[in-house]
Formats: structure tokens, sequence, C-alpha cells
């Protein structure tokens, strides 16, 4: 028998709305499609496979939410790693372009089925900064803001002074804006998505995790510690937590942690100067630094942290500095949680779909923009498995190619880490 893990010790876990009830698997099932998996990618795809009459499972090993869905900065940032001229030229003008315009529509995609369901999690959609502190980062975004006006995007390039009444600092030379983004709370939209699913027929499942698949007749056979599931197909959304369930599929990815602090409820005049408009940012930098203010006033800095556990915002003290930094005004203001979780990274920054077996379908590897493009990515998965390989989606499905010296990442990570932050206090 497996006991449930806690979650992290984090201000979602403390704010959340209630979760819904999803007790685990205990009796055995045959169902057309079996999710491992209770994120974002796989409560999104069991919402679109049930609004349409699929049968869908989700076993989830801990609970709906647990892992990086439940525990991310709460961006809901349009787009991919890449800029759109490297995205056409990588995948050609036909893909390249199904790509750019489906993941430049995710944020919109996630507001919409927020307000189709009537989800409770803070949802605004107030912008997206992507912010430069040196002139190369500046020149980089401009380059990016100036392709994505061209193919007719909301989106506009901000110098400094418009950024200082933005943020309240003037760390900022330039930045794209692009008004498609915005924010929620990342617990409450995982526990309505998984509110939302089951009210559409889906079953989800809680302290089920599948151990061992494997081909049996016509149908797949997963082992889960109190019954058995049999599906026609099978969708793995396992990403920072992929294990050996698939071979290699773990050596695809690197599961890095990002951290998150949080401050107690800032004074309405502090929070205005800060933030006044409400959007999100990130930075430019070798380590990308990201934050928002929250509906209650609280300010939530987040970044690469220790390549373990934390417990307190401690534990993740730069980010505090680098805040006070920001705004000499938050010297002396409590800082009240800290907490991480793991998120996927690929080598080549895109996120995979692979199809490594008949009626077998994997996605993971979000690349730390998983909010809007694992729940935009459940339709994409939905129509797939319905369909089968005839059906495209707009994005790619790839063979599964594992990473070389996969097992040394953690020393890379924390060199990689160590470095970029050295590099970005240089300005290089």
């Amino acid at each position: 028998m497996t006991t449930r893990l806690p979650l992290p010790p984090s201000l979602y876990a403390d704010t959340a709305v209630a979760p819904i009830a999803t007790p685990p698997l205990d009796v055995d099932k045959t169902v057309s499609v079996a999710i491992v998996g209770g994120g974002y990618t796989g409560l999104s795809t069991a919402l679109y496979l049930a609004e349409q009459g699929v049968e869908a499972l989700v076993l989830e090993a801990q609970e709906p939410g647990w892992g990086a869905s439940g525990n991310n900065g709460g961006h809901t940032n349009p787009g991919l790693k890449h800029d759109p001229d490297q995205i056409e030229a990588d995948f050609g003008a036909d893909l390249g372009r199904r790509m750019i315009d489906f993941s430049y529509g995710t944020t919109n995609f996630t507001h919409d089925l927020i307000r189709r369901y009537q989800i409770p999690c803070e949802a605004r959609q107030n912008g997206t900064l992507r912010a430069a502190y040196n002139e190369a980062s500046a020149a980089a975004i401009e380059n990016t803001a100036q392709q994505c006006i061209h193919r007719g995007m909301p989106v506009s390039f901000l110098n400094r002074e418009q950024l200082r009444e933005m943020t309240g600092t003037d760390r900022y030379i330039g930045a794209m804006l692009d008004t498609r983004g915005g924010d929620l709370h990342p617990l409450s939209y995982a526990r309505g998505l998984a509110r939302a699913a089951i009210s559409a027929g889906a079953k989800v499942h809680e302290e089920t995790p599948a151990l061992s698949l494997r081909r049996e007749g016509t149908r797949w056979r997963i082992e889960t510690p109190r019954a058995i599931v049999h599906a026609e197909k099978v969708l793995l959304a396992t990403n920072g937590f992929t294990d050996d369930l698939w071979p290699a599929l773990r050596r695809t990815i690197v599961p890095v942690f990002s951290s998150i602090a949080a401050t107690a409820p800032l004074s309405d005049a502090v929070a205005r100067a800060i933030m006044p408009t409400r959007p999100v940012l990130y930075e430019s930098g070798h380590i990308t630094v990201y934050y928002r203010i929250d509906q209650h006033n609280r300010l939530l800095m987040g970044g690469r942290g220790p390549m373990r556990w934390i417990k307190s915002p401690n534990d993740v003290a730069y980010l505090m500095r680098y805040a006070e930094r920001l705004w000499p005004q938050l010297k002396g203001v409590a800082w009240t949680h800290g907490w991480n979780s793991r998120l996927a990274i690929t080598v080549d920054h895109y996120p995979h779909v692979h199809e490594p077996a008949e009626n077998i379908l994997i996605s993971l590897g979000c690349n730390g923009r998983g909010v809007a493009l694992s729940t935009a990515m459940g339709a994409q998965l939905a129509r797939r498995l319905i369909g089968g390989p005839k059906v495209e989606i707009d994005m790619p499905i790839t063979g599964i190619k594992p990473m070389p010296m996969h097992a040394f990442w953690p020393i890379g990570v924390t060199t990689a880490v160590i470095a970029g932050r050295v590099r970005d206090r240089l300005g290089i």
C-alpha cells in the first residue's frame, strides 16, 4: 500500500480551495484511456476526453496538483522558449506556424476554460512582461517582440521609463509585454481542473501510482497497489516526476527544482508601488527570476534554488535579497513561505510528445511554461487519443532520445546555476 505524501509547505497549500474527493483505486477497471499523472496535462486531457464521451481514468501517485502543477509560480505565459522565427526554422513553415499559433494561444485557451467551468482560482489576464537588465538581453527581447508584432500578436516593447512605472524599479532597460499573459492560484486551478474533469465523467484516483505497464492481448495492463487497470490506450503525463515506467523515458528530461518565496500581504501602498497594473514578470537572464503580486498583495518571487526539497524561505534567501534590491521598501517585510517542486527540462527546450508503441502517447517537458501549455495540450492529446495516428496535432511527435551522461545531471545543473548567477551579476 502507498501513503500519500503531504503537499509541499507552500502558500498555495494553506490557501487553496478544498479538493474534490479522488479516492484511491481499489477495484480492477477496464477503460478506453488510462492517464498516468494527475497534473495539468493529465487532468486537462481527461476533461477533453470526457467531454467527448470517452471513458478516461487518471492515476495519480499522490493527489491532483501535488507536483509542479500545484506548486509553480502561477504565471500563464504565452509561447514557447524559442522565438517564432526559430520555431519555423526548426520545424518548417507549416508545422512551425501551427506551433506558434497554438503556443501563443495557450493563455487565452486556459483563461477561457477557467471561465467556462467557473473554476475559482484567482485568475487574471493582466499581461506577461519578459524583462531585460542588460543591453544584449534587451536587444534579443526587442527582436522577439518584432517577430510577434509581425505576426499580428498583441505585443509591445517597453522602454526603461515605461517599465519603471509598471514595476516600481529601475532595474530593467527593456521588456516585451504580451497582454494575453496572466496569473492564477496553481493548486486551486489543479483542483478545479480535477473537479471539471470528474463533472464531465472522468475518474480521478489519488494514491494510485502506476507500478508497471505492459501489453496484455489487445489492451495495456497497468498494475497499481490495489487494482489492475486494462486500457485500450494510455497517456503518460508525469513530467518532472517521470520514473522508469516506460523504458528510457526518465533519461529524456532533467527534473529541475524551481523554488518560490512568498511575503506576508503587503500594504496597499507598497503593493501599488511595486506592480500597480499586476502583470507577471520573468527576467531574461542566465538564471531566470520570476515574480508577481497576487490578489492578496503578497509578493511571490521564484527562481532556481537547491536541487532538493526545501521548507522555508531561508532556503532561498537570495530571492529575498534580490527583492530588496529591486524594492528597498521591502526591507523588514515578513517572508512567510518557501517551497519548491520539480519541473521537466528537455535538451532542446521544446515540449516532447512521443508515441513509442501502438496506443501509447507521452507528453512531458514543459520547460517552465507548464500552466497554460499543459492545459492546452490536453485538448491536443485528447484529439490524438481519439483519432489515432492519422490525426495531426500542433506539436511535433518525436522519438525517445535519452540524454548522454544523464546520471550526472545533478552536478551539471548545480554548476550551471552557479555559473549563471555569476554571469548575471557581471552582466555578461
